[in-house]
């Protein structure tokens, strides 16, 4: 029976993404303590598309930045595609991130002076890797910047700008993409087809999204949403509409009383 639970956990861990076991993140010290996350603990499934919402001071933020290897929780463990953050120094979790995580945010944070095959590529360069030509060609065709790689950011719409942040979370061939309010800066329109983007990548590639929004029509794109409240998971919901998580929304942490 032990051995067959030790499978079973394991199994778990390699079958997960992203996994958070009674992770913790507090600041400030004494009576000036926040927590801004309060012993979370879920898996994010391998070629999944996962929205994470809540009100503003819920912890999304934090959550982000703990799953992505970009803060270190206060206690419980991280794991991404199975590899243990736990205790890692900076130089560690740095090249972590390089190897398995790709980042969409809000400033699409191009090179100004760069093309945008440079930026595409610049992951790889800071890492010291090369590209791959045809897997390069791939990504720009599948975002849409055929004909556009020799531009330069101020050249192109927002929407291409966002556009040329996927392909370069996606040129590492990352575990997981973490998006962090990827459409904020975008008229409806365009986030509209940014969101159909990434839901392609999950549906068509195998991609794993975890993106974290305010928005609920943004995640319902998603597959599954995951409700943040005063810094622990309260709810999640499947097959998510805008209308439902709008109303669920509406009754998370002191909103529910």
């Amino acid at each position: 029976m032990r051995a067959r639970g030790r499978s079973d956990e394991r199994e778990n861990v390699s079958s997960r993404a992203v996994l958070l076991e009674g992770v913790t993140k507090t600041y400030g010290r004494g009576g000036q303590t926040v927590t801004a996350l309060d012993d979370v603990s879920v898996g994010i499934p391998r070629g999944t598309f996962t929205a994470v919402m809540g009100p503003s001071g819920s912890g999304k933020s934090t959550f982000l930045h703990c799953a992505a290897g970009l803060d270190q929780p206060t206690s419980g463990s991280v794991r991404i595609a199975g590899e243990d953050l736990t205790g890692m120094d900076e130089t560690a979790l740095t090249h972590v991130r390089r190897r398995r995580v790709g980042f969409v945010f809000q400033a699409f944070n191009l090179v100004p002076a760069l093309t945008v095959r440079q930026n595409i590529t610049l992951p790889l360069r800071l890492a010291g890797q090369r590209s791959d030509r045809g897997w390069l060609d791939e990504i720009v065709e599948r975002v849409g910047l055929a004909g556009r790689v020799g531009h330069r950011p101020s050249q192109l719409s927002g929407g291409q700008q966002q556009r040329v942040a996927i392909a370069r979370a996606l040129i590492t061939r990352p575990d997981v993409i973490f998006g962090d309010e990827p459409t904020g800066a975008l008229d409806t329109v365009t986030a509209k087809e940014i969101l159909t983007l990434l839901r392609a990548c999950v549906d068509e590639s195998g991609q794993t999204v975890v993106l974290v929004t305010h928005d609920p029509v943004a995640a319902s794109y998603a597959q599954r949403v995951l409700f943040l409240a005063d810094g622990r998971i309260v709810d999640d919901t499947d097959r998510p509409t805008a209308d439902r998580i709008a109303e669920r929304m509406t009754r998370l942490g002191a909103w529910s009383r």
